[in-house]
């Protein structure tokens, strides 16, 4: 019959607990199918042993404790196969160990040791020192699957591997780096986090890059631990046309953080120093107040797309100061604006921006009462394409006052009214006199009725008219128009009080909007969205672009759909057009979200219009998809299309190849597009990341298999 034995080691008997402090007699736990006591000091436990010390667990088939041994502080001999995983999730396996009482110390042969459950550390003999050091000798390491017969897809072999528990490192002694067998790669001494460690100084994943413009190069970004809170990683690029040093500073604290990204490069393509510098911080300064900036500079206009960081015709910085509360808004901010376009000035856009605004909300007659301060200021240096040099400050103020109800059969009413009174100064513009003023005026009545029907199927439509009466107009002269330039005429704003994103152009006269949206839900999970609007006038509206949709005394009809299904897929269109159905704009986006597919398209087309500074028309489509096609292969691509030019703007191919133990991606970019700036280019990227090393990263989701 067979005898388990389980006990505290307090009831275990005495020759094995003489050897431990009393701290460990009351966690120490044995158990095993036969226990024996020779000479009193000579415990032997057979079949099944299992020994708990501390967290500590142990399995074998045979346990010898001879308390006299090693000058009184008792040794353990085990024979194997031994199992031992320890509270961090360490996991050693042995074939022989000789081990103190603690589980802590001792001599492994024919060991392996399993990290986070990842890397593999195999080694003829393994010694535990101080309870936090583990000595290979004649090791190997890799984190894919060893396999009978054959080497796997990497490891590294060395004299002596290291491992520290407690700074989480692995230190290698003349260590070779393998690939299916065959060496590769030699080096005396190397350092490598293991898979628990989240941070640590030493170089990142290497990428290899060619470019057509700068050549072959090599990235080796460096990581630097400047404490729990601050990082630095540098990554020097040596390339056959160009030199770089690029970095990343990022910081938090318990009122903030900071991210500092740039570079410094020196090439063939542009004389003298290059580089770029962008950035972002928050800091809570109490009482609700927060300081937050963005950085964004670059030295010359191509610097950012010869160096493949970004394809930003335009670039912005921020310091802002803001306070958000439930019922007040309070916001100052400065702005600066670089361009890189090639046919338009930094000095005319305009580059310098301040801007401050105050609001508060509260309740009146059974509606909000809104309350607004506001002001701009604008500097330009010189004048741009049909423009003079022109400077121009604001200040004013509006209250505006909204109230809903619900009438009679379900018909939603609202009623808005608003009142603004603003002041300009305007200097280096002949066109408009130097001081003048505004007051200005909005009401609208809005009345939805939404309507609901079930089907027979069991789905559901959604029917909601909208009428709107409403009017506007000024008194005052007319300022120009710095703020409300680019007009968009959405699904959004039909029904809104105001349709223009900023202060100085407003809308005129009588008005009426028509329209109304449609929805169908149905009971298999998909659901369709329609929308169409027009606005109706009593006069000619000026200051809108032709393609806005909003000019004239009837404003181009709006047409806007959706269409969402249950596996992930969305469309997305929207277009406006005359009464003779000429369209002035249109776009139209897929969204698809599957398990081994994802794919993003949009379309989008604009007719020619100098006032939003487009000469020509715009028809460009762009595509991005991955593609899952198997277990460990997928693809990526994209594609940038200009249909008004017939070519091809941009294009890039990445294939990614994911095993248990190593990922490789490569990638192919194309720019087409040029100017006397930016040379069409090619870039081709090279990475490998091996797991079990990487610090932060997990083993990749994948099976385990020999190669």
């Amino acid at each position: 019959m067979r005898r388990r034995l389980l006990a505290l080691c307090a009831a275990l008997g005495l020759p094995l607990l003489g050897a431990l402090p009393a701290a460990a007699q009351m966690t120490a736990t044995l158990a095993a199918d036969s226990l024996s006591v020779t000479g009193g000091s000579l415990l032997t436990a057979t079949g099944s042993v299992e020994a708990v010390y501390d967290g500590t667990r142990l399995t074998a088939q045979r346990l010898t404790f001879d308390r006299e041994a090693n000058g009184g502080a008792g040794r353990l001999t085990v024979e194997g196969p031994i199992l031992i995983r320890t509270p961090r999730g360490d996991i050693f396996t042995a074939d022989q160990a000789q081990l103190d009482p603690q589980l802590q110390n001792g001599l492994l042969r024919g060991a392996r040791l399993v990290l986070d459950r990842q890397l593999q550390l195999a080694a003829s003999r393994i010694d535990r020192v101080d309870g936090r050091l583990t000595a290979l000798t004649r090791a190997r390491a890799t984190a894919c699957r060893v396999c009978d017969g054959g080497p796997p897809l990497w490891e590294i072999r060395a004299d002596q591997i290291v491992h520290d528990e407690e700074a989480q490192q692995l230190y290698f002694d003349d260590a070779s780096l393998r690939v299916a067998g065959l060496p590769l790669l030699w080096l005396p001494r190397l350092r490598l986090p293991d898979p628990t460690l989240s941070r640590a100084t030493g170089l990142l994943v290497p990428e290899v890059r060619s470019s057509s413009q700068l050549g072959f190069g090599l990235r080796l970004p460096y990581y630097i631990r400047l404490g729990e809170r601050r990082d630095l990683t540098l990554t020097p690029w040596l390339a056959r046309h160009a030199d770089s040093l690029g970095l990343r500073y990022r910081q938090s604290w318990a009122g903030g953080w900071l991210r500092l990204t740039g570079a410094a490069s020196e090439d063939d393509l542009q004389e003298g120093p290059r580089g770029y510098l962008l950035g972002e911080g928050l800091l809570a300064l109490g009482d609700g107040w927060r300081l937050g900036f963005d950085l964004e500079l670059a030295s010359d206009n191509a610097y950012l797309s010869d160096y493949g960081i970004s394809e930003a015709d335009r670039l912005d910085s921020r310091l802002r100061l803001s306070r958000v509360q439930a019922d007040r808004l309070a916001l100052a901010q400065v702005s600066f604006f670089q361009t890189l376009r090639e046919d338009e000035a930094t000095g005319s856009l305009p580059p310098v921006l301040a801007q401050s605004r105050w609001e508060s909300v509260q309740a009146l007659g059974g509606g909000r009462l809104r309350l607004q301060l506001s002001g701009d200021a604008l500097w330009r240096t010189e004048a741009g394409r049909g423009e003079a040099a022109r400077d121009v400050a604001r200040a004013g103020g509006s209250a505006d006052w909204r109230r809903d109800w619900v009438l009679g059969p379900g018909l939603l009413a609202e009623t808005a009214l608003r009142a603004g009174l603003d002041a300009y100064g305007v200097t280096d513009d002949p066109a408009f006199p130097d001081r003048l003023a505004r007051l200005r005026g909005d009401g609208t009545a809005t009345l939805r009725w939404p309507l609901r029907r079930a089907t027979a199927a069991g789905g559901a439509d959604v029917i909601e008219p909208l009428v709107q009466l409403g009017w506007s107009d000024h008194l005052g002269q007319t300022p120009p128009n710095e703020d409300s330039r680019l007009v968009e005429f959405d699904e959004a704003n039909l029904g809104l009080l105001d349709r223009l994103p900023g202060e100085d152009l407003t809308e005129e006269g009588l008005r009426l909007t028509l329209g109304g949206s449609w929805t169908h839900m149905s009971p298999a999970g998909w659901s369709t969205t329609t929308t169409l609007g027009r606005i109706l006038r009593d006069r000619a509206q000026p200051g809108f672009s032709a393609t806005s949709g909003l000019g004239g005394r009837s404003s181009d009809w709006l047409l806007a759909g959706q269409i969402l299904l249950q596996d992930g897929f969305a469309l997305t269109g929207r277009s406006t057009f005359d009464s003779a159905f000429d369209l002035s704009r249109a776009e139209a986006r897929v969204d698809w979200d599957g398990s081994r597919v994802g794919l993003a398209a949009a379309y989008v087309w604009l007719t020619r219009d100098p006032a939003e500074s487009r000469d020509e028309t715009v028809s460009e489509w762009n595509v991005e998809a991955d593609w899952r096609l198997t277990e460990r292969w997928s693809l990526a691509a994209e594609t940038r299309y200009d249909i008004a030019a017939d070519r091809a703007s941009r294009a890039g191919l990445g294939v990614t190849w994911r095993t248990d133990c190593a990922t490789v991606d490569l990638s192919a970019t194309r720019r087409y597009t040029s100017n006397r700036d930016i040379a069409p280019s090619t870039d081709l990227g090279l990475s490998v990341t091996l797991s079990g090393f990487s610090a932060g990263r997990e083993a990749a989701p994948t099976a385990a298999q020999c190669y």
